[in-house]
């Protein structure tokens, strides 16, 4: 895409059809196409797996730190944690750590380190080593990602000797199992040097996992190798594997389409695609879950500072025309922050059901008229597809909208330069990292997280009185209260709709059936290979 190609003139948005050709048309020439990738006859070397991401993979590559959808499958291959989780089922099993802890109610947990683990460059994992990673965890000046999900109930990891350590907590915390198998693993030799951790966010990495990474072209591929020292739990079924960064939908399709396909194994299908993938012997499958497209405000940004603007324009969205044109049917109208097949779901106080003409209402009540609206969105296939209802409904309300999508990792990077902005909409999925509800709601909302500082929300009344609420309820012991809790705090995060789902989504996945054995599709970005082979 031409760097030269304002913000103003990208795309004014003149009617949903045509809108959402520019958008395809866009989107394909600013993806570049697959860069050459190196597999070689259309599948036939049995030693390798092909696959094809519907991501970037030039986003951040430190474990600590990344939402990367490429990224985070890819280091799902390459590192371990205390513990890891099934991708399907997300039951915890030992991976660095050679036993579960006895008793989920204690406020510290031992563990032993498996005998033998070696990092990618051949030196001994040690406990050591466990210390520096969660030191970097819980550093609040490092403030990293994955710190949300431990910060407030993790108080310390101590080593008792080279192969012992201590997890130390602030209360009982029975949900932690599971959430051990994001705090991967790091080597303090590697990534304890000055400069290190910019390295491992450019691609550099060394793991004790089943894989080891070969090569990184960002918005190329990524290729792995199975490691001869890994002695864990799950070895690398294949030999080697290479991953294509694919982000335009039909260059992705093309890939594993045909007797002549080069890939064996595409995620993020779009949902027009299943049909014809099925045709052609490929098994496609879904999975629903958390996967959402969300619409964020910059409400440090007049009149997005209005709660009644921010609620008119997610009542205005004319959801089931979304779910039916874009989605396909694929899609479920948000009725709480949580899917619903959650288990903590419970249709929220506020629930922002197609009301057009409450959004004129909202609009009128808070003084606002002659609307104008640039929109930025990231570039994954689907959402994009969404966009030309969302421009729609909102010109329906006499919202004059642009729509401005673009490659995820640049807009991020407008992000995190806290350039200034007016609405955003995005993908997200926090099943990525982990299930539970306090999880989910930490990824996005927690006092000094990204999220709170991009929607310049972390100083409001309103945050200030949800975030309390949220630690109420994480260290509450009673299920019952806990519930409670939850619920109230989803109902103000609804009321409130600064990050908000709009839809939530299935994800798709599609395989030949003939070239590979062990594929499960899984209800959140990215695939795991850890235990498929080809045939």
């Amino acid at each position: 895409m031409s760097p030269d190609l304002s913000r103003r003139d990208f795309l004014r948005y003149s009617g949903a059809t045509g809108a959402a050709a520019f958008v395809a048309a866009t989107l394909s020439a600013c993806s570049g196409g697959p860069a050459s990738t190196g597999s070689v006859g259309a599948g036939s070397n049995k030693d390798l797996i092909t696959a094809v991401i519907g991501y970037g993979n030039d986003q951040s590559w430190d474990p600590t730190q990344t939402a990367s959808a490429f990224a985070m499958a890819g280091i799902t291959h390459i590192y371990e944690g205390l513990l890891d989780t099934d991708p399907i089922t997300r039951e915890p099993y030992p991976a660095l750590a050679t036993a579960l802890p006895s008793d989920l109610n204690a406020t510290s947990w031992k563990f032993t380190l498996r005998d033998g683990a070696k990092w990618h460059d051949g030196q001994p994992v040690t406990a050591d080593d466990v210390v520096f990673t969660y030191q970097r965890v819980l550093d609040p000046e490092a403030n990293v990602l994955v710190g949300n999900f431990f910060r407030s109930w993790l108080q310390e990891v101590k080593k008792i000797d080279d192969r012992t350590v201590e997890l130390v907590f602030k209360f009982a915390f029975p949900d932690a199992a599971p959430r051990l198998t994001i705090a991967k693993i790091m080597p303090k030799h590697v990534f304890g040097q000055p400069g290190a951790w910019d390295a491992a966010k450019g691609g550099k990495a060394v793991g004790s996992g089943p894989y080891k990474m070969t090569a990184h072209n960002p918005k190329s591929n990524t290729t792995f190798e199975a490691f001869d020292g890994y002695n864990g739990p799950r070895p690398a079924a294949a030999k080697k594997m290479n991953w294509l960064s694919i982000v335009d939908a039909s260059a992705r399709v093309a890939k594993i389409s045909g007797a002549s396909a080069e890939a064996q194994i595409a995620d993020n299908i779009p949902y027009a695609n299943v049909d014809q993938l099925k045709q052609q012997g490929r098994t496609v499958e879904g999975g629903a879950g958390m996967n959402h497209l969300f619409l964020m405000f910059n409400t440090g940004a007049k009149p997005f500072d209005d709660v009644r603007v921010r609620q008119a324009l997610h009542y205005a969205i004319d959801k089931k025309k979304l779910i039916d044109v874009a989605l396909k049917g694929h899609g479920t109208a948000s009725s709480s922050f949580l899917n619903e097949g959650h288990p903590d779901h419970k249709r929220a106080a506020v629930v922002y059901d197609y009301d057009p003409d409450k959004a004129k209402a909202l609009l009128k009540e808070a003084g606002v008229a002659n609307l104008t609206i640039n929109l930025m969105s990231v570039n994954v296939s689907w959402l994009v597809d969404c966009l030309p209802t969302i421009a729609a409904s909102w010109e329906a309300i006499g919202v004059k909208t642009t729509l401005e999508p673009q490659d995820t990792a640049a807009l991020f990077a407008k992000m995190d330069q806290f350039q200034d902005y007016q609405v955003v909409a995005a993908a997200s999925n926090p099943n990525q990292f982990g299930m539970d509800a306090d999880l989910i709601m930490r990824y996005n909302y927690v006092s000094g997280g990204l999220w709170m500082k991009y929607s310049h929300f972390e100083g409001s009344k309103a945050a200030k009185a949800l975030f309390p609420l949220m630690d109420e309820a994480t260290k509450e012991p009673d299920k019952a209260k806990k519930s409670e809790l939850l619920h109230k705090y989803l109902d103000l995060i609804a009321e409130q709709a600064v990050v908000y789902p709009v839809v939530h989504t299935e994800l798709m996945t599609a395989w030949d059936p003939k070239k590979l054995t062990g594929v499960r599709a899984q209800p959140y970005p990215g695939i795991n290979l850890l235990q498929t082979k080809r045939v």
